[in-house]
């Protein structure tokens, strides 16, 4: 057991922000992070990828970063497969490791950064997709009693960019290993349209490893590289008003985007929102909106994490000034 006191997350997270760990350590199995839960002094945060965190602060007590891998199938018939995942495992590397085993289901979360065990907690989604989709259990450890729980599908109440680890039980266990079901005979989604453009103008019909493509080539067009500038991907959800309020928009901003979500409401594009407002490309101190894409915050090189929040926090009030729409962060700050 290697326990590290004040230690640097600045590489162990993708905005890059330069904070400190009072503890640290890193685990590899079930066994190792329940010895080590004895001995780190709390509070305990656990950091897989570090893609969807800001940090605002050096953390006390203990960071304790998941590093279980393997990725194995332990049940198959003629039509899925379902297969253990470790929480350590890098998501894309999963994605690649399906698409290798003509197992589809997450093809459309291709390049998302990050960690399997970060996945549920998020819900992870892109391209017409969530993980709740392919969802079939989890096993995690709670903080408390040291225990490992098994969380099925409506344990962990997935929502919207949300789960029960997100809400209820946020940072009371840690998600050791997701188990799946993939299908042997998938049916490709392509109803998101840039996906069907995109598989267009590289001449393939869709398939596991085609479609993967056209969504790696659609993010890396719109989205910067977190090792070239710093980043978390999307910063905010997409928001949901009811229709009324929608069409009073419509008829103020008639080139507003929105999509159907129910019968009652509509979601709205957040990028489009920002960017009518003018944020698309604006820095400060090195916190900026991305030139591409303006869901995205980014550090720029020497921005502190304080930098992004105070962007983010007035990025939301022009955002409900303007529209009369509260946007809500999808990034965990800490």
């Amino acid at each position: 057991m290697d326990i590290r006191h004040n230690y640097p997350l600045q590489y162990l997270n993708t905005f890059r922000i330069s904070a400190y760990a009072e503890h640290f350590a890193i685990f590899q199995s079930i066994s190792e992070l329940q010895d080590l839960l004895k001995h780190s002094p709390k509070p305990i945060m656990v950091l897989g990828g570090g893609s969807n965190i800001l940090l605002t602060q050096n953390i006390k007590g203990s960071v304790l970063k998941n590093e279980i891998k393997g990725i194995n199938i332990i049940k198959e018939d003629k039509k899925s497969a379902i297969i253990k995942v470790g929480g350590g495992v890098v998501w894309h590397d999963l994605v690649i490791w399906s698409i290798e085993n003509n197992l589809g289901g997450i093809e459309n979360l291709s390049l998302i950064p990050g960690s399997v065990g970060a996945a549920p907690m998020q819900n992870i989604g892109a391209y017409g997709t969530e993980i709740e989709s392919v969802f079939n259990k989890l096993e995690a450890l709670h903080i408390a009693t040291n225990k490992i729980k098994i969380f099925n599908k409506d344990d962990c109440c997935f929502g919207y960019r949300s789960s029960v680890f997100k809400e209820q039980l946020k940072g009371q266990y840690i998600i050791c290993n997701v188990t799946f079901i993939l299908n042997k005979k998938p049916k490709f989604n392509i109803s998101y349209g840039a996906i069907k453009d995109e598989l267009n103008s590289i001449n393939k019909s869709p398939d596991l490893q085609s479609i993967s493509k056209a969504v790696i080539n659609i993010r890396q067009r719109k989205l910067p590289n977190p090792k070239e500038i710093g980043n978390s991907g999307s910063f905010f959800k997409n928001p949901t008003i009811n229709n009324t309020q929608f069409k009073k928009l419509k008829k103020l901003f008639p080139k507003i985007v929105g999509y159907p979500d129910g019968k009652s409401k509509t979601k709205v594009a957040a990028g489009w929102l920002i960017e009518k407002a003018g944020w698309k490309g604006y820095s400060s101190k090195d916190a900026g909106v991305h030139k591409n894409q303006a869901l995205v915050l980014v550090n720029y090189g020497q921005a502190q994490g304080q930098d992004i929040l105070k962007l983010s926090q007035d990025i939301q009030k022009s955002i409900h000034q303007i529209f009369g729409i509260e946007l809500e962060v999808e990034v965990n700050i800490i």
